[in-house]
């Protein structure tokens, strides 16, 4: 019965999706069903196999575009310093390296494989004249780079923490970020079953919940929109569905 539940509300999403994604599905899938292809023969290239470490490697152009374009629109400046939390290969760090100004960009991953894939990126891209700080960290509650930044950036991370985790990176969050700083994260609103990914777990909050859990650090929550109303069109609802999420300090 839970199964059926479930199915019935993933058929609903894509039921009720919004009509600018509808002819997204056809190139994606084709997309989708060529990777598939390639990957079972071994035919996949280093690159893609790169962008597999951090999701669906068919969709990593329309992901990396949609990051720089969306930080642009929030006011992005070459001369404010960025932390990217959960950076992975740098999907969405080259473009936002390439655009601000030299040893303006820090990353941080927790997976140290995915992120020398990132450094084997950044050089492919002859990125590194521009001095980015990469870290490879897998606990933030102790963690203190010693600046505060102007924006923080988590793309598709939140999603992926147990609720202990989520509270060392608000904690985290909140001791590095500038006093007119800002974060941005998307999260999964609602009640579905929680999942997994790649060892990660895959949850489902309330609004409340990361109301809460913000205010606990001195943060507020302010709900920007979904995904697809910010320009992101995958053509797969549970993804496009997500909430856009700002965190600034609270007065």
């Amino acid at each position: 019965m839970l199964g059926n539940y479930h199915a019935e509300a993933k058929l609903k999403r894509l039921f009720t999706s919004p009509r600018e994604t509808w002819y997204r599905y056809p190139g994606n899938l084709l997309r989708k069903t060529m990777h598939e292809f390639k990957s079972r023969f071994g035919l996949t290239s280093t690159f893609e196999r790169r962008q597999e470490m951090v999701g669906p490697g068919y969709l990593w152009r329309m992901k990396q575009d949609f990051q720089i374009a969306f930080l642009k629109s929030v006011g992005l400046a070459p001369e404010q310093y960025v932390l990217d939390l959960g950076c992975g290969v740098l999907r969405g760090g080259l473009p936002m390296i390439e655009y601000l100004d030299e040893g303006h960009y820090y990353g941080i991953e927790s997976r140290k494989a995915v992120l020398d894939e990132g450094v084997k990126a950044l050089h492919e891209r002859g990125l590194q004249r521009k001095v980015p700080t990469l870290l490879a960290i897998d606990d933030l509650s102790k963690v203190e780079l010693g600046r505060r930044f102007d924006l923080i950036w988590s793309f598709s991370v939140l999603i992926h923490m147990e609720d202990r985790i989520l509270g060392d990176c608000l904690s985290f969050v909140s001791r590095h970020l500038d006093s007119h700083g800002r974060m941005y994260a998307n999260v999964t609103i609602g009640k579905d079953e929680d999942g997994s990914w790649q060892g990660f777990p895959v949850v489902t909050r309330s609004r409340e919940f990361y109301k809460s859990a913000a205010g606990r650090h001195g943060l507020e929550l302010i709900e920007v929109g979904t995904l697809a109303s910010l320009g992101h069109l995958s053509g797969a609802p549970s993804q496009d569905s997500q909430v856009m999420l700002e965190l600034v300090r609270a007065a």
